[in-house]
């Protein structure tokens, strides 16, 4: 067992440091196109630019707002979202999982609501809920909870049958059923839904903080990009898919240490 973690440790050795000369490779080729005047700086910032547009916004801010409250805005409001998705949207999708008849009822409205587009979505959210937080909030919660909802009840569907029927045989109660067959069998794959739902929940986060913002990572691409400002565009893209990662990886260091048998047989 030893010898079999020691190889997995070397290959991911590998892994890291062949991702970190990647990184290093395109920093280097995007260095030389951008100082080689190979390609504009309207059309893209060289890397040292960027570092000095990081430095000025944190100093000075963007429209007054210093860069790493634009970055804590956009976090609360995602973070919030994401978690009332996972507390509403689970006991849904197991529900929808676990009864045909509550599957039949809500799946059409999942399934109709899943693929829109969000930006179709805003004019609606506007007029039901203002321009205010709760508009931002709704549309990041609904891109995440649809996925999340789908997840868990295809997770309920999955459950090996041998494994249920061997439990009922067994005669344990609803309670025991669930808590010792269903639960870590779905266990997985609802952390899978997290993960998905949660990916494309923040890419929402641009869409939302269209609505009347006036801070936000999101805010600040959109603004930027009016004036012509590609050094704070191209920052923060950067920031939101370093971000996103980084939440990702938060997931799944969460799921290794709630679900240690994942990918184990």
């Amino acid at each position: 067992m030893s010898r079999i973690r020691k190889i997995l440790y070397f290959e991911a050795g590998k892994e890291f440091i062949v991702s970190f000369i990647s990184i290093l490779a395109t920093i280097f080729f995007w260095f030389l196109a951008t100082n080689l005047g190979w390609i504009k700086p309207l059309f893209l910032p060289s890397p040292q630019e960027i570092v000095e547009t990081v430095i000025e916004l944190v100093e000075v801010g963007y429209r007054q707002v210093p860069l790493q409250m634009h970055i804590l805005v956009s976090l609360a409001r995602a973070l919030f979202a994401f978690a009332m998705a996972g507390i509403i949207g689970i006991p849904i999708g197991l529900l929808m999982g676990f009864f045909p008849v509550i599957n039949a009822i809500l799946d059409p409205f999942v399934q109709f609501f899943r693929p829109l587009p969000k930006l179709a979505l805003i004019p609606l959210v506007i007029l039901w809920f203002g321009i205010g937080e709760t508009s931002k909030f709704v549309l990041i919660f609904m891109a995440t909870l649809l996925t999340v909802i789908v997840s868990a009840a295809a997770a309920v569907k999955g459950v090996p049958e041998n494994r249920m029927r061997v439990a009922k045989a067994l005669g344990v109660n609803q309670y025991q059923f669930f808590r010792y067959v269903i639960f870590p069998s779905v266990l997985p794959d609802l952390f899978t839904g997290m993960r998905v739902g949660v990916g494309i929940g923040w890419t929402t986060l641009i869409a939302a903080e269209m609505i009347a913002a006036t801070s936000g990572i999101g805010w600040m691409v959109l603004n930027a990009s009016a004036y012509l400002r590609t050094d704070v565009v191209l920052l923060g893209i950067g920031i939101l898919g370093t971000t996103g990662y980084l939440l990702d990886i938060a997931i799944v260091m969460v799921q290794k240490k709630v679900v240690p048998w994942m990918g184990k047989g």
